[in-house]
C-alpha cells in the first residue's frame, strides 16, 4: 500500500510517521528554546527540574 493511501488506523497500527514527526517536534522545540535563551522544565527522580539553555541537549543543523 502506498504512503498516500494510508487511512489513520494504519498511521497508528505502525506508529513509526507518528514517533518521527513527534522526535523531529521535540527537536525542534528544545532548539528554539535553546536559541532564544529559554531554559526548559523536565521530570527527574520524582522531581520538575530546570535545564538552563546552554545545557539543553540538541544539535544545531543550521
Amino acid at each position: 500500500m502506498s504512503e498516500a493511501k494510508k487511512n489513520i488506523d494504519e498511521f497508528f497500527n505502525t506508529g513509526s510517521e507518528i514517533d518521527e514527526a513527534l522526535q523531529k517536534a521535540v527537536k525542534e522545540a528544545l532548539l528554539l528554546h535553546k536559541k532564544a535563551g529559554n531554559p526548559i522544565a523536565s521530570w527527574e527522580d520524582g522531581k520538575i527540574i530546570w535545564i538552563q539553555p546552554e545545557d539543553i541537549p540538541v544539535e544545531d543543523k543550521t
